[in-house]
């Protein structure tokens, strides 16, 4: 499983021309998951997720997190971040999960997020969605749970 969680002023999500999610100060999280990911994994990866302090404190330092700054979540299924670039200039998606479990496991981490974050938005699952976002900082880190 992969996020790209990119901290932001404000973030929304449109599909077909209308606005689905939009979220103020928070983070836009990119979310990828791998034919091998599991709820296990998901519960790992919201746990780092909602820890991650990245917002200043009131001496500058990225000490407080999303709690801590009453910081709102923006979360887009992406299977692209499971591209295989290695042969050829056309990327592979050999790797990401297949729709009906992928779509399990973001529906899921999105109800693990609003156990513990009162404003969590969202895109809509393989859709053809148009993300816009104002990245603070900019401030932007991948988290693969292979590395965690």
């Amino acid at each position: 499983m992969k996020f790209v969680i990119q901290r932001v002023s404000h973030a929304s999500v449109t599909v077909e021309g209308q606005t689905i999610g939009k979220i103020g100060k928070g983070f836009l999280v990119l979310i990828g998951v791998s034919g091998d990911d599991t709820r296990k994994i998901a519960d790992k990866m919201v746990k780092k997720l909602l820890g991650l302090r990245i917002f200043e404190d009131e001496n500058g330092k990225t000490n407080l997190d999303l709690a801590a700054v009453g910081g709102e979540l923006l979360l887009i299924s992406q299977f692209t971040l499971y591209a295989d670039c290695k042969k050829g200039n056309r990327p592979s998606f050999i790797h990401a999960g297949a729709p009906d479990m992928a779509n399990g496991l973001y529906e899921y981490i999105i109800t693990k997020c609003r156990e513990q974050v009162p404003v969590v938005e969202k895109g809509e699952f393989g859709a053809d969605m148009k993300v816009e976002l104002l990245n603070d900082g900019p401030f932007t880190i991948v988290l693969d749970s292979a590395e965690l």
